[in-house]
């Protein structure tokens, strides 16, 4: 059988259970609300933000939320994932607790931030 590739952010929320469902359109209006200028899209079929390359991505899996900012996103905050899991480019969010959208809004900032310096970066060195 073939798996569906996924267009939309919207088709991606939808093939969740409605409480998934639930957390998935919170976690991406509150994206959208402190990130408005990203531009939203699938990318590893998952929810994608880009904004001077790729953001941050989130996905829903049995468990846990993952939340993918990419790994300078996650070396950043490693001290502030106490009693969470993550990896080099990953962290989850189980979803028997709240999600942290206070840690969402750091993360998010900061990409903004990194991804604005480093195409300026990139400007710059091509000016030379």
């Amino acid at each position: 059988m073939e798996k569906k590739t996924i267009q939309t952010v919207d088709e991606y929320i939808l093939q969740f259970k409605p409480e998934i469902q639930t957390i998935l359109n919170e976690i991406r209006t509150f994206i959208l609300s402190i990130a408005p200028q990203t531009q939203e899209t699938i990318s590893y079929q998952m929810p994608t933000y880009k904004y001077y390359g790729n953001l941050v991505h989130f996905a829903a899996h049995a468990h846990h939320i993952g939340f993918y900012p990419g790994p300078n996103g996650i070396e950043a905050f490693q001290d502030k994932f106490l009693g969470l899991k993550y990896s080099k480019g990953a962290v989850q969010f189980d979803l028997n607790k709240p999600i942290p959208y206070d840690l969402i809004r750091a993360i998010v900032d900061y990409r903004l931030k990194e991804n604005t310096r480093v195409y300026h970066g990139k400007l710059e060195q091509k000016k030379k």
